[in-house]
């Protein structure tokens, strides 16, 4: 009776050492990006809650208004750019376009940071001092108790916009076409 071979069998005879150098270096890149994320959380959120979001017009509330529709912006930013690469026919327009994505990816960041800095521990035992001092999470659920509501409200508002520009874009392409 012929056994099939083990699926690390398979795998070896299939991938090329670019291939697996390629796959360990995306991990890689991941990782440094979630560390990276962590460590701006840690290091810039109680800044941008405690200093930036009371000085802002409309105070955390609006700080959170923005916040939440910059990450719709920021990520239909990054796709509207990289959805239009073309690196086998033209490289150095695919270069610019991924150069063009890089506000996006900004403000998908900064957007992650925010919304990460705001985030309660999830045991009270763990709402000690540090995290009632200006800034911290707690202080800004005690602040700014609604900052939730305003922060999903203007990410769904301005999916809703983007949806809806996007479809009277097409509608027009569609209906020019068929003139």
């Amino acid at each position: 009776m012929r056994q099939r071979p083990s699926a690390w069998a398979r795998a070896r005879e299939k991938a090329s050492r670019g291939e697996a150098w390629g796959g360990c270096l995306a991990f890689l890149a991941v990782a440094a990006a979630l560390i990276g994320f962590a460590l701006t959380v840690m290091t810039l959120g109680t800044d941008l809650w405690g200093s930036a979001a009371p000085a802002w017009p409309g105070g955390g509330y609006g700080f959170a208004a923005v916040v939440g529709a910059a990450g719709p912006l920021g990520l239909a930013t990054v796709i509207a750019a990289l959805s239009r690469t073309r690196w086998k026919t033209n490289p150095l327009r695919s270069l610019g376009r991924v150069l063009a994505s890089l506000p996006g990816v900004a403000a998908s960041f900064v957007w992650v940071v925010v919304v990460f800095a705001g985030f309660r521990p999830r045991h009270r035992r763990d709402w000690g001092s540090g995290c009632h001092s200006r800034g911290n999470p707690c202080w800004v659920h005690v602040e700014y108790p609604w900052v939730w509501a305003v922060g999903l409200l203007s990410t769904v508002l301005a999916t809703a916009v983007l949806f809806t520009v996007l479809f009277r874009i097409d509608k027009a392409r569609r209906s020019a076409a068929a003139a």
